[in-house]
C-alpha cells in the first residue's frame, strides 16, 4: 500500500520524500524545506493511534517539539528542531534537521568499539546529557530535563569535519519537564531493558534515572549486551530483574576485554538500584571520562582493546572544511585566502582603528566597506608581539545560538599555531537589535569574514589581516537564526543568555582544542566545524 504522506507539500514549505523511519510515538520523513531552496530535512509525525490516549498526547507532541528546539540551541549534541505544527488532518509534526549516519544500535550490533572510541562517544552523549539536566528556561523559570528513554537506538552518530564523530541524541518525546504542578507521574514510559528501577515502579524520577540508563547503555557498547538479562520481554520479567538481580560484570560477559578499573567501578556505579548509589550528576561522570581520554593518550597499551576494530575514522586532512555550529577548512594564510574582487592592500587602505575605541586589548564586530562592497570583520587590538606570533596560523570559528531568555549568538573566533596555542576572539551578537542581525546577516550571506588585528604600539593602519571562511552548512543556519529572531521575544536578561552561551562554549573548549592540536599544522590554515 502506497504512503499517503510520499510526495505532499507539508505546511507548503516541506515536500515529503521517503519514509527513513518508525516507532511508538510517530513516523520520520525525509523532506526538502523548499523555502530554503530544498535543504534536507526529517520530519517526525505523531502515531494517530495515540492522539486520543488519556496522556494528551497532542500537548505532550507540541512540548517535545519546544524542549528539543530549546535544547537543540543549548547543545550541539541534542538534535536541532527548527518548527513544529498541526497538519490539515490534525496531526502533530515537527521538522528536525536531517542527519546522515548512524544509530549507535548499529554501531554495537555490527562493530568492535575501541577504548578511544567508546569514551569520545560517552563523553559526547553526557555534554547533551548534562545540558538538558542543567535545564532551560520557561515561563522565566529554569527547568532541568530529563530524558526518560536513553538507549542505543536514541545516539545518532554522524561524521563530522571537525569532530570526527558527532554524536546527537534524538527523541526527547517523553522527557519531563521537572515541575511541581505536573499530575502526570504515574505512567510507564521508556523501554524495558533500559529502564531504572524507580521508573519500572512508576516513582517520580530525576537525573539519575537517566544515568542508570546510560550505565546500562556504557555497558552494552563495551560489551555487545546489555548487564542485566531476563528470559522473557515482558514487563514484569525487566521489572525484578531491573530492583533485584545483580548487573552482570564485565569478567562475566567477556573476559578478554581489559578495562582500566576506575571505568569498570564508574559503570556499575551508575547501574546501583539506588539513586544515591549511583554518580549523582552527569559533571561526576565527564570528570571521570575525561581522566582515562587523558590516560588513554599518553598510555598506548591502552589505546586498543580489540585486536580488529571496524570504524569510521576521523578524517584530519588539511583539505576538508566545514563547521557546523562550526572547526574551518584549512587553508594557507595569503593573499589568495580573500576573494578575488578584494585584495589585502584594499582592506588596509579602507580600516583605521575607530577613534571612538580605546587603545586597548578588546575584541568587537564591525563591517568594512571595500571597492563598494560591505564586508563582515571582526577587529581586535593585541600586543605587537602576540600579533607576530601569528603570522603563521590557523584560522577558527563557530557560532552558538540560544534563543531563550534572550535571542543572543555568541560568535567564536580563534588563531593558532602548534608553537604558541590559540588566542580566542569572541564576541556576542544581540539579535533582537538591527546592528545584531545585520552583521549575521552579512556573515550568513558572504560566507567568510575579515579578522583585522591592530597593535596597541602602532594603532594605524592593521598589523596584520586574515580571512575566515564559514562552511556552507553554518551560513544557512545564520541566515535562519537571522529570520528567527523576528518571531522570538526577549523573555529575560540578556546576560543571562550570555552566561548559557559561554558555559556551553567552555564545554566545548576542550574538544576544539584538542582537534585542532591533532591537526597537522604546517602552515596557515583555516578550519570550520
Amino acid at each position: 500500500m502506497s504512503d499517503p504522506n510520499i510526495g505532499r507539500l507539508l505546511a507548503k514549505r516541506y515536500q515529503i520524500q521517503k519514509l527513513i523511519g518508525t516507532g511508538a510515538m510517530g513516523r520520520v520523513y525525509r523532506a526538502k524545506d523548499m523555502l530554503l531552496g530544498g535543504v534536507p530535512v526529517a520530519v517526525k509525525f505523531l502515531a494517530l493511534s495515540m492522539q486520543n490516549q488519556q496522556m494528551r498526547m497532542k500537548e505532550r507532541f507540541e512540548r517535545e517539539a519546544k524542549t528539543c528546539a530549546l535544547l537543540g540551541q543549548r547543545s550541539i549534541h541534542v538534535v536541532r528542531v527548527m518548527d513544529y505544527g498541526v497538519d490539515e488532518n490534525d496531526v502533530p509534526f515537527y521538522v528536525m534537521e536531517y542527519l546522515k549516519g548512524k544509530s549507535l544500535s548499529q554501531v554495537i550490533r555490527n562493530e568492535t568499539l575501541s577504548l578511544k572510541r567508546f569514551l569520545n562517544i560517552a563523553h559526547q552523549i553526557c555534554l547533551g546529557l548534562g545540558s538538558a539536566h542543567d535545564g532551560i528556561t520557561i515561563d522565566d523559570v529554569v527547568c532541568p530535563i530529563i530524558h526518560r528513554d536513553i538507549k542505543p537506538s536514541n545516539i545518532f552518530i554522524l561524521q563530522d569535519p571537525s569532530f570526527g564523530e558527532l554524536v546527537k541524541i534524538l527523541d526527547f518525546g517523553i522527557a519531563k519537564l521537572l515541575q511541581s504542578n505536573t499530575e502526570n507521574t504515574n505512567y510507564y514510559l521508556g523501554t524495558l531493558a533500559y529502564s531504572s528501577p524507580e521508573q519500572m515502579e512508576g516513582k517520580e524520577l530525576d537525573n539519575r534515572s537517566d544515568i542508570y540508563s546510560l550505565g546500562v547503555m556504557m555497558f552494552e557498547m563495551l560489551t555487545g549486551r546489555t548487564p542485566i538479562q531476563t528470559k522473557t520481554h515482558s514487563f514484569g520479567a525487566w521489572y525484578k530483574a531491573h530492583r533485584e538481580q545483580k548487573p552482570h560484570s564485565f569478567t562475566e560477559i567477556n573476559s578478554t576485554i581489559p578495562l582500566p578499573s576506575s571505568l569498570e567501578t564508574l559503570i556499575m556505579d551508575c547501574l546501583g538500584k539506588s539513586p544515591c548509589d549511583r554518580p549523582q550528576n552527569i559533571t561526576e561522570i565527564i570528570e571521570t571520562l575525561g581522566k582515562l581520554e587523558t590516560l588513554e593518550k599518553t598510555n598506548h597499551s591502552l589505546q586498543n582493546f580489540a585486536s580488529e576494530q571496524k570504524f569510521l575514522p576521523e578524517d584530519d586532512t588539511p583539505e576538508k572544511t566545514t563547521l557546523k555550529a562550526e572547526l574551518t577548512q584549512p587553508t594557507h594564510s595569503t593573499d589568495s585566502d580573500i576573494p578575488p574582487s578584494v585584495t589585502k592592500d584594499e582592506i588596509a587602505r579602507s580600516c583605521f582603528w575607530p577613534t571612538n575605541k580605546p587603545i586597548a586589548n578588546i575584541v568587537f564586530p564591525q563591517a568594512i566597506r571595500v571597492s563598494s562592497k560591505l564586508l563582515p570583520a571582526l577587529w581586535a587590538m593585541l600586543p605587537i608581539l602576540e600579533i607576530r606570533k601569528f603570522f603563521v596560523c590557523s584560522r577558527y570559528n563557530q557560532f552558538i545560538f540560544i534563543t531563550e531568555p534572550h535571542p543572543m549568538l555568541l560568535w567564536i573566533s580563534a588563531i593558532y599555531n602548534q608553537k604558541h596555542g590559540a588566542k580566542w576572539l569572541n564576541c556576542y551578537l544581540d539579535l533582537k537589535t538591527k546592528f545584531g542581525r545585520e552583521t549575521t546577516r552579512l556573515l550568513g550571506e558572504n560566507g567568510y569574514y575579515q579578522i583585522l588585528l591592530f597593535a596597541k604600539e602602532a594603532p594605524q593602519p592593521a598589523h596584520l589581516i586574515l580571512n575566515s571562511s564559514i562552511a556552507s552548512a553554518q551560513t544557512l543556519r545564520l541566515q535562519e537564526w537571522v529570520k528567527l529572531s523576528y518571531s522570538l521575544s526577549s523573555k529575560g536578561n540578556p546576560q543571562l543568555s550570555k552566561r548559557l552561551l559561554h558555559n556551553e562554549y567552555e564545554k566545548m573548549k576542550p574538544q576544539i582544542l584538542e582537534k585542532l592540536t591533532r591537526s597537522d599544522i604546517k602552515s596557515g590554515l583555516d578550519i570550520h566545524r
